[in-house]
């Protein structure tokens, strides 16, 4: 082990001198790997925190593989992953982010050769039934040990043989002087805290804060990781305590946000003036001033609170739902996010919050490109954004200028192909990432390795213009069926799963379905009927007729998502009918979701139809309890998305009602049932001309909201107006659905 500590100690020398980071690889036998990352560890200086990512106590703090979100906004001088038992992207760069400058990565492995072929618990989630573990590949670790024995600064030692495999070899480069921050020419900011600034990135970042002050503004601060951003935030929260306001801070967890303390505490100690600092052993930490005051609360309890000013930490690691919550807690608001994150929530906080952030508040964006933690060209930030490939990009716009959908070419990716061309497998994820909120780094293994999934493309000159990332569901056994409708969840089946154990479909899973977990589109061609031909594509090869050589046949297309009105038209657009609406919001996207089928076979019609049946049956008691505060215009397009019969069974006495209703004293508020029947009818069966009208059948029909709040929510003038307009809305719906009775009614009022 002389060998380790003697490793350990070069690198810590390298890293130090440099201010840069460097990884340590021990591989072998478990024991023998734990012994070494104590030794490891042993040369690490005393004042400098040591962890390790494992189920194991090995050295330091231990954290949990399934808690790394907690190393957000945390700093080791020594960090551990262990990857004996598994080995997750997202967790790698979780535990890659949590290094700082001068300090050490270490990852324990089984021996490489072994490692290469091998599988592990985060693989057991990549083998959806009816797939087995043996089926799972290993593309992705390939090319993650690839990167550990190209890339510099990167020493790798076998534990067994007691001997180095690969040595750094990294030049240490002396840091140079760092220039003097200069505060900017007019600012509102004490001095001491631009003083207190490390980079002219950070500066500009706390200048920008200065805008908060003013309601309905809101600062945007995004960067990869070391950059400052919680920092600077921490500079401006003091600033802000410190000319009285009351400050209020939430992040995921505390611990996220401790480096915003920290920095706070040091510019309120900076400036005149005494505080109390409440952050030791308190559940509510604070920092206060004579007159303000920067005090934590989780974001459930943040949501509930008031404050002049709110700072939101790791933003992009709080559900979107959650995040437009917190806009009511303060007039003004500072969000700093990951821009190439390893949170594990993809880019939500950037393709779905910002644009709700955008339409109530006034956005200053800004980036922090300068790393702070650790030096430029940070050798451990090089590796991990190609292991990772967090720095892909979209192929370049210009590539696809004049292309359209009629002449681009249909490929079905094979991963090894994938693998082994670099150049390609950026450009997929890139535009992955770049297009979809929730891409994330598993994502990664899942595109190479899982068995249930496979890629579709439409290509220009070889280039990806638009892409699908499909996975096999369904095709499950008999006792899979089973275990399933009895409360067991089918892992990777979300369709299948939700139809069986939720909507009570005992053999939901036994058809073979291709769900459409991505699709997306190059955003220089976006909106131009890429996404509908590779749809169609699809429907080619999977569907009847196809050619003999063709892909194994589906049964049914599906897919699931965040719904708003113009996805909701897309999927309609392209053949796919509702069956569901979810009744909660799904944490990522901030949206309730809609499942949509098309059918491709005999078997995939029956399920199809059993289920739009069975939504149409249903949707209107949702709709008028957990959805009665669902968007008007997603009900609507959800609706005609749809392909279910309603029974019109309305007797005379309800006739009359409506009718009257619509064009004479009759009320609602007498008999709702028939109102609703007749109001779900319409809108599965090609609704209204009028969309003010519809929005009205969904609020007041189906949602059973009370005159005054329709009126409200609707803009009508007054209650008496809404009401009006409601009975006007029923007109058209008792000439096309009434009979003699409705008509001899209308009669009577149209004709005086």
């Amino acid at each position: 082990m002389n060998t380790v500590r003697e490793t350990a100690r070069e690198l810590l020398a390298a890293a130090a001198a440099t201010n840069e980071r460097r990884l340590l690889v021990l591989a072998g036998d478990r024991g023998a790997c734990y012994e070494g990352a104590r030794k490891a560890a042993g040369a690490v200086s005393t004042d400098r925190a040591v962890a390790t990512v494992s189920e194991r106590d090995v050295v330091g703090e231990r954290i949990a593989t399934d808690r790394t979100e907690t190393l957000l906004g945390t700093t080791y001088g020594c960090l551990v992953l262990d990857c004996h038992d598994t080995c997750r992207p997202n967790v790698l760069g979780q535990a890659t982010g949590a290094v700082d400058g001068g300090g050490l990565l270490v990852v324990l492995t089984p021996p490489l050769s072994s490692w290469a072929g091998s599988h592990g618990r985060f693989d057991e989630t990549l083998a959806a039934p009816p797939f087995l573990l043996g089926d799972v590949g290993t593309r992705f670790r390939r090319h993650l040990i690839e990167t550990l024995r190209t890339h510099r600064g990167v020493s790798i030692a076998d534990v067994d043989a007691g001997r180095r495999t690969k040595h750094d070899g990294s030049e240490v480069r002396p840091r140079g002087a760092t220039p003097p921050i200069r505060p900017p020419t007019s600012h509102r900011f004490p001095e001491a805290v631009y003083e207190a600034c490390r980079s002219v990135d950070q500066r500009d970042a706390v200048y920008a804060c200065e805008r908060l002050s003013e309601a309905e503004t809101a600062v945007v601060l995004d960067a990869d990781r070391g950059r400052g951003k919680s920092s600077a935030a921490g500079l401006a929260a003091a600033a802000f305590a410190r000319s009285g306001a009351s400050v209020l801070v939430t992040a995921p967890s505390y611990r996220n946000a401790a480096e915003l303390f920290e920095r706070a505490a040091e510019a309120l100690a900076s400036m005149d003036g005494s505080f109390e600092d409440g952050r030791g052993g308190d559940t509510r930490p604070f920092l206060r001033t004579d007159d303000g005051e920067v005090r934590f609360r989780p974001p459930a309890d943040a949501a509930t609170s008031s404050a002049d000013v709110l700072f939101v930490d790791e933003a992009a690691a709080i559900p979107v739902r959650v995040l437009r919550e917190l806009l009511s807690a303060a007039p003004s608001a500072c969000f700093a996010t990951t821009v190439r994150g390893y949170e594990g929530s993809g880019r939500g906080f950037d393709i779905r919050f910002r644009e709700s952030l955008e339409a109530s508040h006034d956005v200053t964006a800004c980036h922090l490109s300068e790393p702070i933690r650790y030096a430029p060209a940070d050798p451990i930030e090089v590796w991990l954004f190609h292991a990772l490939l967090l720095d892909s990009t979209p192929p370049p716009g210009g590539l696809f200028e004049g292309a359209t959908a009629s002449d681009v070419t249909y490929e079905r990716i094979d991963r090894d192909r994938l693998a082994a061309n670099e150049s390609l497998l950026r450009e997929l994820f890139g535009l992955l990432v770049r297009a979809h909120y929730r891409t994330q780094p598993d994502d990664l293994a899942r595109l190479l390795d899982a068995p249930d999934a496979s890629i579709r493309a439409l290509t220009v000159d070889g280039h990806p213009v638009s892409a699908a990332l499909l996975s096999r569901e369904g095709g499950l056994d008999a006792e899979t069926r089973r275990v399933a409708y009895e409360g067991d969840r089918i892992g990777g089946n979300l369709i299948p799963d939700l139809l069986t154990s939720q909507l009570r479909d005992p053999e939901a899973a036994a058809p073979v379905g291709l769900r459409v977990v991505r699709i997306v589109t190059h955003h220089a061609v976006r909106s131009s009927g890429f996404g509908s031909r590779l749809l169609a594509e699809l429907q080619a090869e999977f569907g009847a007729g196809r050619s003999p050589n063709a892909s194994p046949s589906v049964d049914y297309l599906g897919v699931s998502y965040g719904a708003t009105p113009a996805l909701l038209r897309f999927w309609s657009a392209n053949g796919y009918r509702t069956v569901h609406l979810s009744t909660t919001r799904n944490d990522a996207s901030g949206e309730h979701s809609a499942v949509m089928l098309r059918p491709l076979s005999a078997a995939g019609r029956d399920l199809a139809d059993r289920h739009s049946a069975w939504f149409g049956r249903r949707i209107a008691d949702v709709l008028a309890g957990a959805l009665d505060g669902l968007d008007p215009d997603v009900v609507r397009a959800a609706l005609a998305s749809a392909d279910a019969d309603v029974p019109l069974e309305l007797d005379e006495f309800e006739w009359r009602l409506v009718a009257s209703a619509a064009d004479g004293p009759g009320l609602y508020d007498t008999a709702p049932g028939p109102f609703r029947t007749l109001a779900l009818k319409t809108l599965l069966e090609g609704g209204l001309e009028d969309p003010d009208a519809e929005r009205l059948l969904v609020v007041r029909g189906l949602q059973n909201r009370g005159w005054g709040e329709t009126a409200e929510r609707l803009g009508h003038v007054s209650r008496r107006a809404c009401m009006r307009a409601f009975g006007d809305a029923y007109r058209p719906i008792v000439d096309r659905y009434g009979g003699d009775i409705a008509r001899r009614e209308t009669d009577r009022y149209r004709s005086g």
